[in-house]
C-alpha cells in the first residue's frame, strides 16, 4: 500500500506495514505493481537501453518521463521530476524496455522526447522537504472539507495530493453532477497560500485511491492490478444465479462489484448447452415448468402440474440429455406421462453408525467433572433443628450406635433432677460416653449435659 519507508529507511527497521521492508515476492508493497521479468537479462550489445522511466507517486499514480542525462536509475531510487508549474519527488518504479509496452498499454503515443524529463536524483532536502509537505495532506483534507460545507458545495474530497515543492496541491473530489467550485478554489488558495488544482473522479477510482479490504478478505483489485473498469449489471448476477441482495452485491465503493465479470464469461459458455429458463415440458394431462438450474451439476428441475389434480406434483430433477430427449419428444408430438421415468437416481449416502461411548453425546457430562468438592467439616457446629419449639441437636451418621439425649455419664450424674425426668437416658448415655471415650467428657456430652441442667431449671 504504498509504504514510503521501505526503500528508504534510514532507521535500519522494518517497514510498519507488510513487516518485509521491501523484500516482498512482488518486488514491492506498492499499488499496481509491475514485476520486472527482465531484471535479471543483460542487455544486447549494440543496443540502446530505453530512455523511458516509470515513476510512482501517491496512491498509485504513475507518470512516464525521459532519462534524457542518462542517470543511473534504479527501481526504488527517488527522483525529482519536471512538472507545470515546479518540480515533483517521485519513486522510479520500472526501467527498461517493459516501461515501453506499460506506455503502450496506457494509450502514451509518439517518441519519448515528448515526455517530460528527469532533473536528478532527489537530495536530502528534496526529500526532507517532500515529507513536510506529504504530512500536511491529511489537515488540509478535513480544512478543504469544512470550507465545501461551509459554502454548501454537494461534493466529497476524498483526497489531498501536495506536489514536491509544495507550491501546488490537487484535490480529488466525487460529486454526482457538476459542481461551480470557483469560490471555493479562492477561500482554499487563500487559506493554504498555494496553487490549487480541483480534480473530479468516480467511486470506483476513489476506492482504488484509497484501498481497502473486500469481503473475500484480500485487498481490493482495483488499488492492486485492475486498471480498466468496465460496466457491471445485474444481469452478470442473474446469470450466476446469485442472490440479488444489494448489500452484498456492492463493494466498497457502493457499485456492484467488479468481480462479478470474471467468471461471466464461463457462465456464458456453458448455458448455451441448456435450454431457455422458460421452457415447458408438456405431458400427457398437463405440462411441466422450469424450477431452478444447477450449472455444475449440469441439471435442471422441473415441478408437473396436471389439469386434473388440484396441487402441482413433486419437483424432479432432470439431466440435459433427458429434458432435450423429451423436447424432442414434444416436437414430434409425443408427451411423456410423468417426469418420474426420466428422473435421475440420486443415491443416498448413509450416514455411519456409531456408539455413544462413555456418554460422550450427554449433555450434563461435564457437569460432575467441574463440580465442586465439600471440604470435610471438621471442628464445625452441627446445624441445630427446631421440633416442637425445642432445638433438638442433629447428629451425624456412625456406623456406630447414636448417643441419645442426655449427654454422657459425668455430665448426666451431676445433675439429680435430669435424673429423675430420664432416668434411661441418661442410663444409656452414661454407658455410651464410657464406651466411646473412656469417661472423657467430649462436645456432645457438654452440650447436652447443659441442656439437661436448663431444664431441670425450669
Amino acid at each position: 500500500m504504498s509504504c514510503a519507508t521501505c526503500a528508504n529507511n534510514s532507521n535500519g527497521s522494518l517497514a510498519k506495514g507488510c513487516k518485509n521492508n521491501g523484500n516482498c515476492s512482488t518486488q514491492g508493497c506498492n499499488k499496481l505493481e509491475v514485476f520486472d521479468w527482465l531484471a535479471n537479462m543483460e542487455q544486447p550489445q549494440g543496443v540502446r537501453l530505453f530512455e523511458g522511466v516509470e515513476v510512482r507517486f501517491k496512491n498509485g499514480r504513475k507518470g512516464y518521463y525521459r532519462n534524457q542525462d542518462n542517470l543511473p536509475v534504479n527501481v526504488g531510487d527517488n527522483v525529482v521530476v519536471e512538472v507545470s508549474p515546479g518540480h515533483d519527488v517521485g519513486i522510479v518504479s520500472l526501467t527498461g524496455e517493459l516501461v515501453k509496452i506499460q506506455m503502450q498499454k496506457r494509450k502514451i503515443k509518439g517518441p519519448t522526447r515528448d515526455l517530460k524529463k528527469i532533473y536528478r536524483k532527489a537530495t536530502p532536502a528534496d526529500i526532507d522537504k517532500w515529507i513536510a509537505a506529504r504530512g500536511l495532506e491529511f489537515e488540509t483534507m478535513h480544512r478543504a472539507r469544512t470550507m465545501a460545507i461551509d459554502l454548501g458545495l454537494e461534493m466529497k474530497i476524498s483526497d489531498v495530493e501536495y506536489q514536491g515543492d509544495r507550491t501546488k496541491a490537487t484535490f480529488y473530489y466525487t460529486a454526482d453532477g457538476r459542481v461551480d467550485f470557483r469560490q471555493l478554489i479562492k477561500v482554499m488558495a487563500d487559506a493554504f497560500k498555494i496553487r490549487v488544482e480541483m480534480r473530479q473522479i468516480g467511486a470506483r477510482q476513489e476506492s482504488g485511491r484509497l484501498g481497502g479490504v473486500g469481503s473475500c478478505g484480500r485487498e481490493l483489485c482495483c488499488s492492486t492490478w485492475l486498471t480498466d473498469f468496465r460496466s457491471v449489471s445485474t444481469g452478470s448476477a442473474r446469470y450466476q444465479q446469485l442472490s440479488l441482495n444489494p448489500q452484498k452485491l456492492a463493494g466498497q465503493c457502493g457499485k456492484l462489484k467488479c468481480c462479478l465479470n470474471y467468471e461471466l464469461d464461463s457462465y456464458l459458455e456453458a448455458f448455451k448447452k441448456f435450454p431457455k429458463q422458460d421452457v415447458k415440458l408438456q405431458l400427457k394431462g398437463g405440462y411441466a415448468y422450469h424450477i431452478k438450474t444447477d450449472v455444475f451439476r449440469q441439471m435442471m428441475w422441473f415441478q408437473s402440474k396436471m389439469k386434473d389434480e388440484e396441487f402441482p406434483g413433486p419437483i424432479v430433477g432432470l439431466e440435459l440429455d433427458r429434458i432435450w430427449e423429451i423436447i424432442k419428444m414434444n416436437e414430434n408430438g409425443d408427451r411423456p406421462k410423468s417426469l418420474k421415468d426420466f428422473q435421475v437416481e440420486e443415491e443416498i449416502v448413509e450416514e455411519p453408525d456409531y456408539d455413544n461411548v462413555d456418554d460422550q453425546d450427554d449433555l450434563g457430562r461435564f457437569d460432575k467433572a467441574f463440580k465442586k468438592r465439600r471440604r470435610p467439616t471438621r471442628g464445625k457446629r452441627r446445624p441445630v433443628q427446631k421440633t416442637n419449639g425445642k432445638k433438638q441437636q442433629v447428629q451425624g451418621k456412625s456406623n456406630k450406635k447414636q448417643a441419645p439425649k442426655g449427654g454422657g455419664a459425668k455430665s448426666s450424674g451431676g445433675n439429680k433432677n435430669a435424673r429423675k425426668a430420664k432416668p434411661e437416658g441418661a442410663a444409656k448415655g452414661g454407658s455410651q460416653g464410657k464406651a466411646k471415650g473412656g469417661g472423657k467428657k467430649t462436645r456432645s456430652s457438654r452440650r447436652q449435659g447443659s441442656n439437661n441442667q436448663s431444664k431441670a431449671s425450669e
